[in-house]
């Protein structure tokens, strides 16, 4: 073969690669995302009882909420939404325990005031208590939660 044409063809691999690299990247990019993250909107009442409220577009859940009678933050009248898409978010009240956003909507972990409350796209789990998705249900999670945190192995 002529240096001219091994020349062409590395070339054309080349951009053929770059071309395939992209479509592929822009492919799983759009599998990643599509459905959305968790919308979890934390609020109180004005007496500071708390609540969150659970959504999520693209599998229909919406108005899932949770209550804690027992419990009560110093601020009243809170009203923030959270929108798990990635890792490090903070919220008004409670810890976000584990965050998996690989693909929307992922699983996301919280422990709020002991009770351990765990979405993912199945079911919603409370304390290990399995509840499906259902339009608009309240939950009232009352008195000591189950939540035991994540103990570090021994060395």
């Amino acid at each position: 073969m002529k240096r001219e044409n091994i020349v062409k063809h590395v070339i054309a691999a080349f951009f053929l690669a770059v071309v395939l690299y992209f479509l592929c990247y822009s492919l799983i990019e759009y599998r990643r995302s599509y459905k959305g993250p968790w919308t979890v909107t934390f609020l109180t009442d004005p007496r500071g009882k708390p609540a969150i409220l659970i959504n999520q577009k693209k599998l229909k859940i919406s108005g899932f909420k949770i209550v804690f009678p027992d419990q009560t933050v110093p601020a009243h009248n809170v009203l923030r939404t959270v929108r798990f898409d990635g890792p490090g978010k903070k919220t008004p009240f409670g810890e976000v325990v584990f965050v998996d956003t690989t693909f929307l909507p992922g699983t996301v972990v919280l422990n709020i005031f002991g009770h351990e409350i765990q979405l993912i796209p199945s079911a919603l789990t409370v304390d290990k208590k399995d509840y499906l998705w259902q339009w608009q249900t309240t939950i009232s999670a009352q008195g000591p939660g189950k939540y035991q945190p994540p103990t570090k192995p021994r060395r």
